[in-house]
């Protein structure tokens, strides 16, 4: 039976996190690939430790990119953080570069030739998932975990929060009546400080951004504003812990209100349906909750390495829809968008340098912008499922 009184948790971590530093740099190399050649391939993976970044993966492309073209944006990215510190320094840590060419039998099951089309870049599975629960139809718990982290980034870059780190967590728990969001039942935020900063000084300090980002009357009871627990969060970043591209997936999606494929984002070219796939699912699903057809909907695809064509379209509505014909509605789908991995690449323009910007604060429930970043999270289709489904 459906639970529909629950309690629900979803975390956030900051661009600082060492694993959204590996996230960051890796999409900075994709960016810088296809910012040289739209059609390059790029699968790279970054592992960062106290002064040690070390880049591996395969790429190919038209121009030359250089080992030191690699390494300077690795810099660039760490910089833009904000690490300066004494055991990650954006300038003194050292960046090793391990990046080769794409295997030729990989290759030759991806690219178009003669009367084949592209082929997806992997097997795997995909999810998108939209609801109303927020503005931008996202699950309650995670965008509101974002906005906290989202909030002390900018400050923390303006220069309003001195002595706050760049890596922090954030975790919300929200009280659900009726499968609606009433408020949070408790707020955890950790963040990296200064010495000289009490847990009391960085709990004042982090309170303002999070009542800001919750709904007005939203803030947990006091006694469940947790704000570093441990009492103490000086060493942190990668010099506290080890990071890899691609180990956030959850936090990077749906805060785990929505299934997971399994596959990351980070790090891939846009062949790869790993991401382009997942990306065009959320357009899916977002489409069909803007359109009023369903409160909520999750979207899978799934696809053959090699094969151009999706093996199987999954629609669900969660009973939330206005007539719950989930069949014509993968028909319609099917219809109005090409779901090749070319079809996808070109509906959504994703062959741009347009993925560092995605790489903290989740790749879902973003502002598309003028450049064609975040394209995923257009409602263009909402005019074609209304009259589809003859809805007013």
């Amino acid at each position: 039976m459906h639970k529909s009184d629950f309690l629900f948790t979803s975390e956030s971590v900051s661009e600082g996190h060492p694993d959204k530093v590996c996230d960051r740099v890796s999409d900075a190399i994709v960016d810088l690939f296809l910012d040289a050649d739209p059609v390059s391939r790029v699968a790279v993976e970054t592992l960062v430790t106290t002064n040690l970044v070390v880049l591996a993966g395969e790429t190919r492309c038209s121009k030359d990119i250089t080992k030191d073209q690699i390494e300077a944006a690795a810099r660039r990215a760490i910089k833009d953080i904000g690490y300066d510190q004494e055991n990650f320094h954006w300038e003194n840590s050292d960046v090793q570069v391990h990046v080769h060419k794409q295997s030729a039998d990989i290759a030759q099951g991806v690219d178009a030739a003669g009367n084949k089309d592209e082929g997806a870049g992997d097997q795997g599975l995909m999810f998108g998932y939209a609801c109303d629960e927020t503005d931008v139809l996202m699950p309650a718990p995670i965008h509101y975990s974002h906005l906290i982290l989202k909030a002390l980034a900018d400050a923390r870059h303006a220069g309003d929060l001195p002595g706050i780190g760049p890596d922090s967590k954030s975790q919300v728990t929200l009280r659900y009546v009726q499968d609606r969001p009433v408020g949070s039942t408790s707020v955890v935020v950790s963040t990296q400080h200064d010495d000289n900063l009490s847990q009391d000084d960085v709990r004042e300090i982090v309170r303002p951004y999070v009542e800001k980002s919750l709904p007005e009357g939203g803030m947990c009871p006091e006694d469940e504003f947790y704000v570093n627990p441990t009492g103490r969060f000086v060493i942190g970043g990668p010099d506290g812990d080890a990071g890899l591209t691609g180990r956030k997936i959850i936090v990077d999606t749906y805060g785990g209100a929505a299934p997971h494929g399994g596959g990351a984002f980070s790090g891939k070219d846009p062949t790869k349906v790993d991401r382009s796939a997942a990306y065009i699912c959320r357009y899916l699903a977002k489409n069909v909750v803007a359109s009023g057809l369903s409160r909520a909907c999750t979207i899978q695809l799934a696809y053959a390495i090699g094969v151009s064509k999706p093996l199987s379209l999954y629609v669900n509505m969660h009973e939330t829809g206005k007539n719950n014909e989930e069949d014509k509605l993968a028909q319609v789908l099917q219809e109005l968008v090409d779901l090749s991995p070319r079809g996808i690449r070109e509906h959504l323009g994703l062959s741009r340098p347009i993925y560092e910007r995605t790489a903290a604060y989740g790749h879902f429930g973003r502002i598309p912008n003028g450049d064609g970043g975040f394209s995923w999270e257009r409602t263009d289709l909402v005019d074609d499922i209304r009259s589809a489904f003859n809805l007013s």
